[in-house]
């Protein structure tokens, strides 16, 4: 199963970067032995939101919205050329890697392939193999199974992947091309038995997902190995969640150093600068008393420890 949930990662990374680049990628999955899996199955993504479903239970394409399109046959004829090819390369791909490389068992070939709009402009067409989580490119193929695949992608894989994704850009353009603005909350909390202290940075509640955190003290990034936390998790609501915390030793609290974070994202006009104050090993200080300071480079607006709390940060 740890191979066959890689697309959460995989698909994570490829969704859309800037406001003017979009993506749809294909998530295929050959699975060769007995297992409580379909024997195959493709996830589309239209940036980071599934578009459609398709598997060899039924052999059809199911849209996650839209059914009714008046593109429906198209859509499956497509999907027919372009799935079964995929289908079909990757059983045969998995038979002869089987016989090569003596394995036995079950076996998963996988492949990420899809294209993108730059600017409404067709990009590159990208594609990634792998089996049993070894990169396919690895493998040396044929001459004429080279000039085939790169028939294929030029013939068949880009036209009708830039066609359907200009198509779904458009049905779902109030999904994939909304912005949402960050929230930020600053906790503190000393950890339990320890005279060790905790802070952390959260960000929640933006959309596209992309988004750059980064933990400073004394003006200096902190060395990732320092950080727990940090990777991008989503919200209930299509939104998006990400958090970097880092543990301050007693010894770092009696040297009074000063912790920032910095974020931007698309939605920033400026870079976001939140800073704590100065932590001190004292018992006297309040669990929730932060010298909270939300610094764009346009000013600077200070915010209550009762502002905190209200949210309005």
């Amino acid at each position: 199963t740890e191979k066959m949930f890689v697309i959460v990662y995989l698909l994570s990374c490829l969704t859309v970067v800037s406001a003017g680049s979009h993506s749809l990628m294909v998530f295929a999955t050959y699975i060769d032995g007995q297992t409580p899996f379909p024997e195959f199955n493709i996830v589309v993504m239209l940036d980071d939101l599934q578009i459609a479903y398709y598997d060899s239970t039924s052999w059809k394409v199911v849209y996650r919205t839209h059914s009714d399109s008046k593109y429906y046959d198209e859509e499956q004829s497509d999907a027919s050329i372009v799935f079964q090819y995929i289908y079909n390369h990757l059983k045969h791909w998995t038979l002869n890697l089987k016989d090569q490389l003596n394995h036995t068992g079950v076996h998963v070939t996988q492949r990420l392939v899809g294209c993108e709009l730059l600017n409404n402009k067709p990009g590159l067409f990208k594609s990634w193999d792998a089996f049993d989580q070894q990169n396919m490119g690895e493998i040396t193929l044929d001459q004429a199974a080279q000039l085939h695949t790169k028939f294929m992608h030029q013939n068949v894989y880009h036209p009708i992947c830039i066609k359907t994704l200009r198509r779904y850009l458009n049905i779902e353009k109030n999904n994939v091309m909304r912005k949402v603005k960050p929230r930020v909350r600053l906790v503190r909390k000393r950890l339990p038995d320890s005279h060790r202290l905790q802070i952390s940075c959260l960000v929640t509640g933006f959309y596209p997902r992309h988004i750059n955190l980064t933990l400073f003290r004394d003006g200096q990034p902190v060395d990732d190995d320092q950080i727990t936390e940090g990777e991008i998790l989503p919200n209930g609501d299509g939104t998006y969640q990400m958090r970097k915390s880092l543990v301050i030793s007693e010894e770092e609290l009696r040297e009074e150093h000063k912790y920032n974070c910095t974020m931007k994202h698309l939605n920033l006009d400026n870079k976001l600068d939140i800073t704590f104050g100065k932590e001190k090993l004292t018992s006297k200080m309040p669990l929730w008393k932060l010298n909270l300071t939300l610094g764009l480079i346009t000013g600077k607006t200070k915010l209550t420890s009762s502002d905190y709390t209200a949210g309005k940060c």
